[in-house]
């Protein structure tokens, strides 16, 4: 009889075990772009998340720099963000393309400074370059495996979106692909998380051809899902940039597999709380004059990135006497600018990138096939160009990304003259990507743009765009 009810208590007992569950709890941001200004929130949260779960686990998806000058041009490049990541205590981070914006070398150093691994799988740096990034990680939570694979984008090029001369001695492969060779960890471990820095539209693919992920942390698309999103059984979640919002994940766990995905959105610009010494850290590296320096006023505000968009083009051009200017719509870094002094810091968050101008000599056809390719090779976006260039593109009815006629003139109506040769003005980015065929490879004026920039607002002391546009016509019916 005592055999008896000590074979029920035991069976009991294991029975029991093995119906425990556990929650993974994960707190994670993406396209951050050195929005230092708001890390004394998100500390804070991690705070109040920690003192009900020590374990959890705080993940950033990519593109940690770049958009804030006060992060971007410190010395060494990205210490502010990288200090406030170390102190909150980030687990790991996945690269953007503008991890990269840096260089090689400004890269291998943000890594060998941060307390944290940087996780990618598909890019390959030489190892004379000292890049200590790993392709996985593995952490292992009261006995559940968590595997997290990072992976970033390719552009048309096969290399993410940054000027070629930052990512020299790296090589990549094709995201699916190295996800692939990888299906071995999704078998190792009770949970499986996809570090993806593809954009929504091509993780919904990752999600219909990998199911056997539980979670994709996604970002570049700066994409806001309203918490998380379940396709094919996986959950994807991502935020907008700038870390206005940050994810809190609940993954349940049963018997070495996740049971049940929950996700919500936490806001991390208006949270009411911040954590005291992180704050002190964000004044500390916010205290510097040099961008605080007043250039011109903005007699009215600038409220679309077209309007940005114009003025940069006028900005270049007029500084290098040009006939025409462009840029690409990527390069366009703010949405709006209110009206009031144009600081340094302002321009320098408009234009972040470090480009330098570059100018050629082009015909009017070389000009078109530039503008065409740029669109190509820059998300299916046609470039901003200077107020004294009219376009009318007419889109394909059947396909609506495919051009199928330009017509390019100024703006006093006359064609572009195929043969005749302008002097065209753009930033070193834009030369890069744009490898339609042409005499002129062009030549960098050994200034920046963001500096031509300042120059001409000095100059002008004061500007109004309002209203100003392309003089762009896109047909797409």
């Amino acid at each position: 009889m005592k055999r008896s009810i000590l074979f029920l208590v035991l069976l009991s007992f294991f029975l029991g075990v093995g119906a425990q569950q556990r929650e993974i709890h994960i707190l994670s941001v993406n396209d951050v772009h050195a929005q230092i200004d708001n890390m004394p929130q998100l500390a804070a949260i991690v705070d109040s998340l920690r003192s009900i779960d020590p374990e959890l686990l705080v993940i950033a998806a990519g593109d940690n720099r770049t958009g804030n000058p006060i992060n971007d041009q410190y010395e060494p490049t990205s210490y502010p963000m990288t200090a406030l990541m170390n102190f909150i205590g980030f687990d790991c981070t996945g690269y953007g393309n503008h991890e990269f914006d840096s260089g090689v070398k400004g890269l291998a150093k943000v890594i060998d400074l941060s307390n944290f691994p940087h996780v990618n799988a598909n890019a390959h740096p030489d190892p004379s370059l000292g890049i200590h990034q790993i392709p996985y990680k593995i952490f292992n939570i009261d006995g559940i495996s968590i595997g997290i694979l990072g992976v970033v984008q390719l552009g048309t090029h096969g290399y993410p979106d940054t000027h070629p001369d930052n990512v020299k001695g790296v090589t990549f492969t094709d995201p699916a692909e190295t996800i692939k060779q990888y299906e071995w960890l999704a078998k190792k471990c009770d949970v499986n998380i996809l570090l993806s820095h593809l954009g929504y539209e091509d993780d919904l693919k990752m999600a219909a051809q990998f199911p056997y992920y539980d979670l994709i942390i996604s970002s570049h698309s700066h994409t806001q899902l309203k918490g998380g999103e379940l396709h094919n059984g996986v959950l994807i979640t991502q935020n907008t940039n700038k870390l206005k919002r940050c994810t809190y994940t609940t993954l349940t766990v049963e018997d070495g597999k996740v049971v049940k995905k929950e996700a919500v959105n936490i806001e991390v610009e208006t949270y009411p709380r911040k954590n005291l010494i992180a704050e002190e850290l964000v004044r500390f590296f916010n205290d510097n004059e040099f961008f605080q320096r007043e250039l011109a006023m903005a007699e009215t505000p600038f409220t679309s990135p077209e309007e940005l968009g114009v003025f940069l083009c006028d900005a270049i051009k007029s500084e290098a006497n040009a006939d025409f200017a462009l840029w690409n719509a990527g390069g366009v870094r703010l949405d709006k600018l209110d009206e009031g002094p144009i600081t340094v810091n302002k321009v320098l968050q408009l234009d972040p990138f470090g480009n330098m101008c570059v100018e050629m000599n082009l015909t009017g056809k070389e000009l078109e096939d530039i503008l065409f390719s740029c669109y190509q090779n820059d998300q299916f976006i046609f470039p901003f160009t200077s107020g004294n260039l009219m376009s009318t593109i007419t889109f394909d009815p059947k396909d609506k990304l495919k051009i199928q006629k330009m017509d390019i003139r100024t703006s006093d109506g006359k064609k572009l003259n195929a043969k005749k040769i302008y002097k065209v003005v753009t930033n070193s980015y834009t030369a890069s990507i744009t490898d339609a065929p042409r005499k002129d490879q062009g030549r960098d004026l050994n200034i920046g743009t963001s500096d031509m920039v300042m120059k001409y607002l000095e100059k002008k002391g004061s500007v109004d765009y309002q209203g100003r546009k392309c003089q762009q016509i896109l047909n797409r019916e």
